[in-house]
C-alpha cells in the first residue's frame, strides 16, 4: 500500500506551512492548494495545484486522488473593511471545500478552527471543548469560527476539529495578531499593559504535530482544544521583557480607555478601509477575558505534550529578526 496523499490548504500561511513540514515529515504525499503562482513559489516539498477555497467547485478535480484534507486556509483579520470576507472565506469556503471533497473520494478531514470558539475561564473553572462562547461575546473573527465550525460538522465527510490557542513561533510572516504583539512588544511599542486577563499560548510546531495526530488518531466529529501554557497578560509581558531584553510595561491601560482608544482606531478603519488595526476593539474587549483553557482531551486522544513557551517565544523573536522585521541594534540577541 502507498502512501497516503493529503490535499492541503493554507500552506501558505503561518498554521499551514508547519502542518505542510509536519505532514511530510510523517511521510505523507502532500499536494498543496495555491491561489495563485506567487503563493504557489513559497511551498516547497508538496506537489502544488492553483485554487481558491471561494470557488469550490473547480476543487474537486483538484483533490482527485487524494485520501485526506486538511483545511488551514482562513482569513484572521480585525480590520473592519475584512468583515464581508470572513465570512465568505472561512464559513462559505469551508463548507464549499467539504462538499468538493465528498464528491473527490476524500475519506476525512481535519480543519482548523479556533480556541476563540470556546468561553472564557469563569469561576475557577477551566473552560473544555463542551463550552460554547456567547455569540455576543466573539470578535467578528471568532463568530467566523465558530460558524465554520457548525458548516464542517454538517459535512458529509468525517471531520476532525482542531482548536489552537494563541500560537507563536517562526515564520509568523504576515503577522497574526498575536505575532504582531510580540513585534510591538520587540520594538519598543507596548509603553502600557492592557488592563488584564489572560490566554493560551501554544507552540506552532506543537499545533502542526496536533493536525498530524488528529489526521491519525482524532475521533470523527470530535472538537480538540490544541494549547500549552495557560498565562496572565502579565506573564506574557514578563517572558517577553525576558527574551528581547525590553522592559515590561509599568502601568496599565484603565478598560474604559483601552475601549476609547479601540473604538477610535475602529472609526479609522472605517475612514481609510485600507488602514490596519493599531488598536482592535474585538482585541481590547478580549484582552479583559480570561482565555485560559482545558486540553486534557488533545492530550489523551493525540498524544499532545506541549514544549515550554519561553522557547517558541525565542523561536519567533529570532525569526523576525533573521528575516528583516527587528533590527538587531534595536533588539538584543534572544535566548
Amino acid at each position: 500500500m502507498g502512501r497516503r496523499r493529503v490535499f492541503l490548504t493554507g500552506a501558505t500561511g503561518f498554521i499551514g506551512g508547519h502542518v505542510l513540514r509536519a505532514l511530510l515529515a510523517a511521510g505523507y504525499e502532500v499536494r498543496a492548494l495555491a491561489r495563485d503562482r506567487e503563493a504557489a513559489s513559497r511551498i516547497a516539498g508538496a506537489e502544488v495545484t492553483l485554487g481558491d477555497v471561494r470557488h469550490p467547485g473547480a476543487l474537486v478535480r483538484s483533490m482527485a486522488g487524494c485520501d485526506d484534507l486538511v483545511h488551514c486556509a482562513a482569513l484572521y483579520s480585525f480590520a473592519p473593511r475584512d468583515r464581508a470576507a470572513l465570512r465568505a472565506v472561512n464559513v462559505d469556503g469551508t463548507a464549499g471545500l467539504l462538499a468538493a471533497a465528498r464528491l473527490a473520494g476524500i475519506e476525512r478531514a481535519v480543519v482548523t478552527s479556533s480556541a476563540g470558539t470556546v468561553a472564557p475561564a469563569r469561576g475557577g473553572r477551566l473552560p473544555d471543548e463542551r463550552d460554547g462562547a456567547p455569540d455576543q461575546a466573539r470578535s467578528a473573527y471568532h463568530h467566523s469560527k465558530h460558524e465554520q465550525e457548525r458548516a464542517a460538522l454538517a459535512a458529509r465527510v468525517p471531520v476532525v476539529l482542531v482548536l489552537p490557542t494563541s500560537t507563536v513561533g517562526p515564520g509568523d510572516w504576515k503577522p497574526t495578531p498575536t505575532g504582531q504583539m510580540i513585534l510591538d512588544f520587540a520594538r519598543g511599542r507596548i509603553f502600557a499593559a492592557p488592563p488584564g486577563g489572560g490566554l493560551n499560548v501554544v507552540a506552532v510546531e506543537d499545533v502542526a504535530r496536533a493536525h498530524v495526530r488528529a489526521l491519525e488518531r482524532g475521533h470523527p466529529r470530535t472538537r480538540y482544544l490544541v494549547g500549552g501554557e495557560n498565562l496572565t497578560l502579565d506573564q506574557v509581558w514578563r517572558l517577553l521583557a525576558d527574551v528581547t531584553g525590553r522592559r515590561a510595561p509599568r502601568w496599565r491601560i484603565p478598560y474604559p480607555a483601552a475601549v476609547c482608544a479601540g473604538s477610535a482606531d475602529e472609526l479609522r478603519c472605517r475612514l481609510w478601509p485600507r488602514a490596519r488595526p493599531r488598536v482592535p476593539l474585538e482585541g481590547v474587549r478580549m484582552s479583559a477575558q480570561m482565555m485560559h483553557v482545558d486540553c486534557t482531551r488533545a492530550r489523551v486522544d493525540l498524544g499532545l505534550e506541549p514544549g515550554p513557551v519561553r522557547d517558541a517565544l525565542v523561536r519567533a523573536v529570532s525569526w523576525y529578526r533573521e528575516h528583516g522585521y527587528l533590527s538587531v541594534r534595536g533588539v538584543p540577541a534572544a535566548g
